[in-house]
C-alpha cells in the first residue's frame, strides 16, 4: 500500500510546485518538504532538483512516479473490489472526471446526483478545463475518466460516443439582429461576434462548421473572446452582439426571451461528446460504473 508521503509525492511531481501540493492537500508547506524529505531518505536519492523558485523531477524522481501512478491505480481498484464483496452499492473508492465547461454545467450534475445516490460511498471529485487541458490531465493522471467535445488522433487514448449536442447563433433580445429573418453566411463578415477561447470545444466545432460554408474564424469581427460559456453567455445578454453557444446552455434564456436564436441558412453546428479513456484502462471499474450510468440516464431522455 502507498503511504501518504507517496500520495504527497505525488501531488508535488504531477504540479512541480510544493506550493501548489500545499494548496491540494490543506497541509502547510513545511509539512510537504517534510514528507518529500521522508521519501528522500527512505530511497536514499533526490527526488526533485530545486532551481531558485522552480523545481524538476530527477531521473530517480521520474521512476518513483511511474511506479505512484501504476500503484494508486492499483488501490483504487483493490479497494473497490474488496469493498463491493459484500454489496455493490456499499462499494467504496474515489473517482476523479474530467470535464470541458459546457459537459461541466449543463449535463454532468443529474448524472453526478444520481451516482452519487446509487454508490454514497465512492468520492466524487469533477475537474474542469478547457477541452484542450482536460487530454493533459487525463494522459498526466490526474483524472481517471474524461469527456470531451470531438476527438483527438492520439493513440494513448479510447473514445467512446456519449452525446450529441447542438452549437447555435444567438443574440440579445435588445440586438437589431433579431429583426433580420436570415442572415447569410457572407454577412458574418460584417457582424460583430463574441467568441470562446482557443482551445474550447465550442470554437472547434464553430471553425468546422464555418469552414464548410468556406470561412473562417479569422473572416469574422471579433468583438471580444472570453473564456467559458457562462462568460459568453451573460456579455451577450448585455450586448448587441452575435455568440455561438451551446444550445443546453441557453435553453431558459430563450425560452423566457432574453435570447433569440438567430437563422444562418447553411450554417448547422453539431457536435458530439465522447467518453476518453487512458489506453489500458479500459477495464477499470468504477469508470465502467459511471458511464453506464451516464449513458442510460441520457437515453432515457431521448
Amino acid at each position: 500500500m502507498l503511504s501518504y508521503s507517496h500520495e504527497v509525492f505525488f501531488e508535488v511531481a504531477t504540479n512541480l510546485s510544493f506550493s501548489k501540493a500545499a494548496d491540494i492537500l490543506y497541509i502547510s508547506q513545511p509539512a510537504i518538504t517534510k514528507h518529500i524529505q521522508s521519501l528522500e531518505k527512505h530511497y536514499k536519492i533526490s527526488l526533485f532538483e530545486r532551481k531558485g523558485n522552480s523545481v524538476s523531477l530527477t531521473s530517480e524522481g521520474k521512476i518513483l512516479l511511474e511506479y505512484v501512478v501504476k500503484g494508486r491505480e492499483l488501490q483504487r481498484q483493490l479497494e473497490f473490489d474488496i469493498s463491493k464483496q459484500k454489496d455493490l452499492q456499499l462499494a467504496k473508492g474515489s473517482f476523479t472526471l474530467g470535464t470541458s465547461t459546457t459537459i461541466s454545467l449543463y449535463v454532468i450534475p443529474p448524472v453526478f446526483s444520481a451516482f452519487h445516490q446509487q454508490y454514497p460511498n465512492i468520492d466524487l471529485k469533477l475537474v474542469n478545463r478547457n477541452s484542450e487541458n482536460i487530454l493533459k490531465a487525463l494522459l498526466d493522471h490526474e483524472i481517471d475518466l474524461a469527456i470531451t467535445e470531438g476527438r483527438n488522433t492520439i493513440t494513448s487514448v479510447k473514445y467512446q460516443f456519449f452525446l450529441t449536442d447542438e452549437v447555435i447563433p444567438v443574440c440579445s433580445a435588445k440586438s437589431s439582429l433579431v429583426k433580420k429573418k436570415n442572415i447569410a453566411p457572407d454577412e458574418l463578415k460584417t457582424i460583430p461576434v463574441a467568441l470562446r477561447e482557443r482551445g474550447s470545444g465550442t470554437l472547434s466545432a464553430v471553425t468546422e462548421a464555418l469552414q464548410k460554408c468556406k470561412l473562417s474564424i479569422a473572416d469574422l469581427q471579433h468583438k471580444i473572446v472570453l473564456g467559458g460559456t457562462e462568460a459568453l453567455k451573460n456579455f451577450l445578454l448585455d450586448d448587441t452582439c452575435l455568440g455561438f453557444l451551446p444550445l443546453r446552455s441557453v435553453a431558459r434564456q430563450l425560452k423566457n426571451g432574453e435570447l433569440v436564436r438567430l437563422t444562418i441558412p447553411g450554417l448547422t453546428i453539431h457536435r458530439s461528446f465522447y467518453f476518453m479513456q487512458r489506453r489500458g484502462s479500459e477495464a477499470d471499474r468504477i469508470n465502467q460504473l459511471f458511464i453506464k450510468l451516464a449513458t442510460s440516464h441520457y437515453n432515457k431522455k431521448l
